[in-house]
């Protein structure tokens, strides 16, 4: 009879392990990690969002166009950040972790079933977030090294090979971690943030009319009066709230109330400050061509502001190629990317990972782009289309899990989700004006992921309904061990398998080859679920199939690591069949095209094949031991 070591927490899913990080009151640490992990990209846009604005409007950035965009940027702030992210987009937090795919997850949708949209959503705003990443390290530092322009000319020709040289350094050292240096993150954004905030005071002591910029009618007006070109301003104006889905996506290394205390007691007080200083010095002494983040420095302080900046826009940078390295690990484990090698680069942080295929494709296409663009003026018209279009998505899935997981009433959720998917679409239409500058870059490499991970998992899906078909019941299978008198040898063997309940086929045709089969035989599945932890108590459900042979599944959440080996060494205090010399088989597929499918089946397949013979060892992937681990090669038509 089977037996149940440790039993779900339903017959749906799990409650998972709470994150103790989340839970945890806010203290001055964690507030100061926050600002050095979340408030990166948001905290260095004042580099370039009025510059960008200032060359969009030319000769028409009079001073009542200069109060309507610093209104606009305000609001913008208030409405999307303060509103959106802190207050309803946070409170969705998938038992402490967040993010785009978090998100989708709570939502409950089955790629299966009816909710197949929802996944679409997820998976391309998933998508889009690199699209955004290979933008957001190479504006940010572009624009600190120009500051440079602003005390002298004589760094103007060679502020692009500073920034690619700054880029390539920065991508190179993320194969040793950034445990030590993020240690210093916090102090160094924190005093950016000041800086900002002192420079911004100083200018409005002198301009204090500037802040009658905090009427929205001023941004309304510029709206309204300027015809097509005040709508396409917002899309200057969308350049401060890129770094917004940071908030949410880092939710669980930080925590919800750290995250929220920092940006209303210090990001966003420094952000409007320094906003409406650059606005206030422009009106009183217009210059077009300058920057007017470092117009506000004195002489004297321009090269250690442009050092701080750089500094800062690094942080900025490290924050997406680490969250990028976090949402693909997710990816894979919920069987969307295929299997890449990941590093850990810290025994503490789990956090701290790296995955080289990643890091190594980011970097040549930021430095593509900045070497393409050269300026970061140029470059803000590539940027925001990925953002803006992953911060629609955002409300979409928002507005499923008002619905379904917060039980609130269609007028409740419709009245939330609709201000706030009226804001996103304003700015998702101005940005589609970028597309013709360069704002098509990040939608087509978010389209290609996109197309990456459903035929990834289209792929895995084929294969398991083959599996299935060449299983057998364990009954006759049973039945043929005896009437073959197959003879069990001793020692133990791990078959790694998708299926449960069935003899996979891995196992039947080990049987029909060796003519023999070990003493104690475990299919072992390792199977991902939809929280981000499991508690211990549901790590391992365990049961016999028959004489000798068992079926163990063990449990992961998405943000862990499957060390396989370790948790089956836990497991056998509590009478899992396990010794130390066990050896693992896995079976490696050659997915071919069966006869008679259409065009585009064939190139999915095909495309499928090619990830499926490049992806991640098994060795890699559930830290087998090498001598330890058999592969067996199979022809699957699918």
């Amino acid at each position: 009879m089977p037996f149940t070591i440790s039993a779900l927490n339903d017959k749906t899913g799990f409650t998972g392990e709470p994150h103790s990080r989340f839970e945890r009151a806010p203290s001055a640490t964690s507030i100061l990690l926050a600002i050095g992990i979340v408030y990166g990209d948001l905290g260095t846009s004042p580099l370039y969002t009025l510059q960008t604005i200032v060359h969009l409007m030319g000769g028409g950035f009079t001073p009542e166009a200069a109060l309507g965009s610093l209104s606009l940027i305000v609001w913008a702030l208030i409405i999307t950040i303060s509103i959106k992210y802190c207050l309803f987009v946070m409170r969705a937090d998938n038992h402490g972790e967040g993010g785009i795919l978090a998100l989708m997850a709570l939502t409950g949708a089955r790629w299966s079933g009816r909710g197949r949209w929802l996944i679409a959503l997820g998976l391309f705003g998933a998508a889009l977030i690199y699209g955004d990443g290979i933008i957001t390290p190479a504006i940010s530092v572009l624009s600190a090294v120009e500051g440079l322009n602003v005390a002298t000319d004589a760094f103007r020709p060679y502020t692009m090979p500073i920034a690619v040289a700054i880029l390539v350094g920065l991508f190179a050292f993320q194969r040793h971690g950034t445990a030590t240096v993020g240690k210093a993150f916090g102090p160094v954004m924190l005093l950016w943030f000041v800086t900002m905030a002192v420079l911004g005071i100083s200018a409005v002591a002198r301009h204090p009319d500037v802040l009658r910029a905090l009427n929205p009618v001023h941004g309304f007006l510029l709206l309204t009066t300027h015809g097509l070109l005040g709508f396409t301003l917002l899309g200057g104006v969308f350049l401060a709230l890129t770094g917004g889905e940071a908030l949410y996506a880092d939710m669980g290394h930080v925590g919800r109330r750290p995250i929220r205390l920092a940006w209303y007691g210090i990001v966003l007080p420094a952000l409007v400050l320094n906003y409406a200083g650059q606005v206030g010095n422009f009106i009183a002494s217009p210059d077009p061509s300058a920057n007017p983040f470092f117009k506000l420095a004195p002489v004297w302080a321009i090269y250690p502001l442009v050092a701080l900046a750089t500094l800062a826009t690094i942080i900025a940078s490290q924050a997406i190629i680490t969250g990028s390295f976090s949402m693909t690990r997710q990816a894979m484990q919920l069987g969307w990317f295929p299997g890449v090698r990941i590093n850990q680069t810290s025994a503490e942080e789990y956090g701290q990972i790296y995955v080289p295929f990643v890091n190594w494709t980011m970097m040549c296409l930021t430095v593509a782009l900045t070497i393409s663009f050269g300026s970061s003026d140029r470059l803000a018209g590539a940027y925001g289309a990925a953002v803006s279009t992953t911060m629609v998505l955002t409300t979409a899935l928002l507005y499923q899990v008002m619905r379904r997981t917060w039980q609130w009433s269609a007028v409740q959720a419709a009245a939330i989700a609709s201000v706030l998917l009226t804001v996103d679409l304003a700015f998702f239409l101005a940005n589609l004006f970028k597309i013709e500058q360069g704002g098509w870059i990040p939608l087509l490499f978010g389209a290609l992921v996109f197309g990456i991970m459903t035929t990834w998992h289209f792929g895995l899906d084929a294969l398991h309904r083959r599996s299935m078909a060449r299983s057998e019941h364990v009954d006759a299978f049973y039945a043929d061990l005896r009437d073959q008198h197959i003879v069990r040898v001793p020692g133990t063997a791990i078959f790694l398998t998708r299926l449960g309940h069935r003899i996979p086929p891995i196992i039947v045709d080990y049987v029909r080859q060796a003519h023999s089969l070990h003493q104690t035989t475990i299919a072992l599945t390792a199977s991902f679920e939809g929280v981000p932890r499991i508690r211990p108590t549901d790590r391992i459900r365990c049961e016999q199939l028959c004489e000798g042979l068992w079926h163990i599944t063990v449990h992961f959440g998405f943000v862990e690591i499957p060390d396989l080996p370790t948790v089956l060494a836990n497991a056998k205090e509590v009478g899992v069949p396990v010794h130390n010399n066990a050896t693992y088989y896995v079976e490696r597929h050659d997915p071919v095209s069966r006869p008679r499918r259409n065009p585009f089946a064939r190139f999915q397949i095909a495309l499928f094949a090619f990830m499926s013979r490049n992806s991640a060892h098994a060795i890699d992937r559930f830290r087998i031991p090498r001598g330890s681990l058999v592969e067996i090669g199979s022809r699957m038509e699918i």
